[in-house]
């Protein structure tokens, strides 16, 4: 089966540093696939070379069995793959349908739309429509997402990314300073993408959740891919000696 998303023999360096070295890494559509290692393992820069923020000095990226090449993170957005970084981008004091729409806004259609002035309307009806779609509920769209919780905030964040992509959704830290209840409502919303057929790349150093949400697990160590397997193949102890490089000692 030709995978959805895939690199092959990635390298990357800055300076005299190997953050990447030859790393393979590949998603299926409809997988879950858990992306772990520590502290300058290379998966921040593995996340940039897949979201397009950064190029690769070597190596081969492949969409949907089609050798591409980011210039930039537009290029990865057109192409259907959204990423969402630790901070979220959500801004607080605009309303969740503006959130959803953030960068994407939709201008009135009379001349009023002529001068920049928004159908928040429409705004507010589509994204209450994209957000129930992928099994979000929030209150009101028309509600600012300050009032939100932490775990509503990050699961618009996520669902802004669903509704948009077509393809790939790359997820860094989502459940980071999340309490249980909160976790598990993003746990939720990642599961929904998947069963959408949604490729999904979660980055977490929480591993309880990495082991409850994920297909497939890729550990990378000093910018090499040291393991790739089933996610059921793992414990929390042999996932974590497969992080730290315990298990060879």
């Amino acid at each position: 089966m030709t995978a959805l998303y895939e690199v092959r023999g990635v390298g990357k360096r800055y300076g005299g540093v190997v953050a990447l070295d030859h790393v393979d890494f590949a998603l299926n559509a409809g997988e879950v696939v858990g992306l772990v290692g520590d502290n300058g393992a290379g998966k921040s820069t593995l996340v940039k070379v897949l979201s397009g923020a950064h190029e690769p000095d070597s190596g081969e990226i492949y969409l949907d069995g089609e050798r591409r090449s980011w210039k930039s993170p537009h290029d990865a957005l057109e192409a259907g793959i959204e990423t969402l970084y630790q901070d979220s981008g959500i801004a607080p004091d605009l309303t969740v349908a503006a959130n959803v729409f953030l960068g994407r806004e939709i201008l009135r259609k009379d001349l009023l739309g002529r001068f920049g002035f928004l159908d928040e309307a429409a705004m507010r009806k589509q994204a209450h429509a994209e957000l129930e779609r992928v099994g979000i509920a929030v209150p009101a769209t028309s509600r600012p997402v300050s009032r939100l919780s932490g775990g509503q905030r990050q699961a618009v964040a996520i669902g802004r990314a669903v509704a948009w992509a077509n393809k790939v959704i790359i997820l860094d830290e989502p459940t980071n300073h999340l309490g249980a209840r909160q976790a598990g409502e993003v746990l939720e919303v990642i599961r929904q993408a998947k069963a959408k057929g949604f490729g999904v790349i979660f980055i977490s150093h929480t591993l309880p959740h990495v082991l409850d949400v994920t297909d497939r697990i890729t550990v990378l160590r000093l910018g090499r891919v040291v393991a790739d397997a089933p996610s059921s193949s793992f414990t929390p102890d042999s996932l974590l000696k497969a992080i730290t490089g315990l298990s060879q000692a």
